[in-house]
């Protein structure tokens, strides 16, 4: 009796209500938007990235299990500024139908030419003119958290209250790695602020703790360098004084490796600028930027040419 008393209350309630403990389905392009909705959903989503971490986003190639995935979503978390170029293709394919989130919408994007860069402008790549690496100043990516933020609450707005509070207490962490960030980085004389990496990810860093990135390739990781841009750029390498090289997680070393090879420089550690790391301190975004900015002030302070 007491069972059929249960089953009928079950099957009078909404279906909604049934659902209601059920957490939000999320699908992230990468791994780095992954742990910032993770951070502003907290409990209430379910998450997965497209591009895992330690991943190349420009390489990616969906599948047909990830579009199953997508089409099953609530919320469509990606960056935008043409960074994901199969995305369209992908939405189609899985018949997707839920809140999209553009993660960069609201920024101020810089393009190829705003900031300095000693390769080549007629590389061709995915991104058009928009730099796509946004999240790389943590002032910018605080706008990230908002779009996030605010997609969530329109995907599950009972849940508002819980990611309003997430993304305050977040954010506010974000403000204070801004600060440290630019502290650290004010603390390296400026004529020794000069970094060589392996593609050009870091302007948005570079535009806003004032640091000048050097890079072999464009924009994309599928840019390679000509014989005379390395060259030219051995030459900026020398009359800098650059002091150390960079590598990043998810690109081909080789180039940064030949740079070593034809200047005598040191490799002072990798950074991450496109996908969080699979486990240790640069596993989440905030531990990343930590990560990086330790290691620049640290290659650009104490390398020994």
């Amino acid at each position: 009796m007491k069972r059929s008393l249960a089953l009928a209350f079950l099957l009078a309630l909404p279906v909604g209500s049934l659902q209601a403990n059920e957490p939000l389905q999320v699908v992230t392009s990468f791994s780095i938007l992954a742990d910032m909705a993770s951070q502003v959903g907290g409990e209430q989503v379910e998450i997965t990235s497209l591009v895992a971490p330690d991943s190349d986003i420009h390489a990616f190639s969906p599948s047909p299990t990830q579009a199953r995935t997508l089409g099953q979503a609530d919320v469509l978390i990606f960056n935008g500024l043409q960074l994901e170029g199969w995305l369209t293709r992908l939405i189609e394919a899985s018949d997707y139908d839920g809140v999209r989130v553009t993660a960069s919408e609201g920024i101020s994007a810089l393009t190829g030419d705003t900031h300095e860069e000693d390769h080549n402008h007629e590389h061709e790549h995915e991104h058009g003119d928009a730099d796509p690496h946004a999240w790389l100043d943590v002032s910018r990516a605080q706008q990230y958290v908002i779009n996030i933020r605010d997609g969530l609450i329109e995907a599950d707005p009972d849940n508002a209250e819980r990611y309003r509070d997430n993304a305050k207490r977040y954010l506010d962490e974000l403000e204070a790695l801004d600060q440290d960030i630019r502290a650290s980085m004010a603390a390296i004389p400026e004529v020794q602020r000069v970094v060589v990496t392996n593609h050009q990810a870091f302007g948005y860093f570079g535009e806003a703790y004032e640091v000048r990135f050097l890079s072999p390739a464009g924009l994309s990781t599928a840019s390679a360098p000509s014989a005379a841009e390395m060259a030219r750029l051995i030459n900026v390498i020398r009359d800098n004084q650059v002091p150390a090289l960079f590598l990043e997680n998810n690109v081909n070393p080789g180039i940064i490796h030949q740079l070593a090879e034809e200047t005598g420089l040191p490799i002072a550690g990798t950074l991450y600028s496109g996908a969080l790391a699979s486990s240790g301190e640069a596993s989440t975004y905030v531990g990343m930027m930590r990560h990086n900015a330790a290691l620049l002030h640290r290659g650009l302070t104490t390398t020994v040419k």
